[in-house]
């Protein structure tokens, strides 16, 4: 007998109400493979924008664009990394252009980050190439499995906390 779906990844295998382990399994091997082709894209998408701009640090200013100027901290906890593990890769994007410190408007003490206007321009660029690739895999696809798709994926986006794709920057955070 399962477990209900606690929303946590500690390696178990957790069943919701009506789905039994082998129904999350497999929704999770259909996941892990979907994952496998949008990481392939996101990658050929960053490669053709930005020479040597790494997957996680393309993460982490899709994060600024999307939340907004955050503390360090904050960033890192998003980002699901150590904050010295963010430091390093703030640094490089700082030095790319892509990031810019700031003291916070609410305390001098504070440091903020925040995407440039040239960073952003990269994710725009970068999601528009996404788009446009992603359009021509879900055109392929039977007509009758899209909507379903859009609601599995959107329930899983919120699940795992990711804002909307066409959600404004101030509808998140300001």
């Amino acid at each position: 007998m399962g477990h209900r779906c606690s929303g946590t990844l500690d390696g178990m295998t957790r069943t919701h109400p009506g789905m039994d382990a082998a129904g999350v399994d497999t929704l999770t091997d259909a996941v892990l493979t979907a994952s496998r082709l949008l990481v392939a894209v996101s990658v050929r998408s960053i490669a053709a924008a930005e020479d040597g701009l790494t997957l996680p640090q393309f993460r982490l200013l899709v994060v600024l664009h999307t939340r907004g100027p955050l503390k360090h901290a904050t960033l890192a906890e998003h980002l699901g990394v150590t904050p010295s593990t963010a430091s390093r890769m703030v640094d490089r994007l700082v030095a790319a252009g892509l990031v810019d410190r700031r003291h916070s408007p609410v305390s001098r003490r504070e440091i903020v980050l925040d995407i440039t206007r040239e960073g952003a321009r990269i994710v725009r660029q970068v999601t528009t190439r996404r788009r446009r690739e992603i359009a021509k895999i879900v055109a392929r696809m039977p007509a009758e499995s899209r909507q379903g798709l859009v609601d599995a994926l959107t329930a899983f986006a919120e699940a795992g906390g990711e804002p909307p794709a066409d959600a404004a920057p101030e509808a998140i955070w300001g």
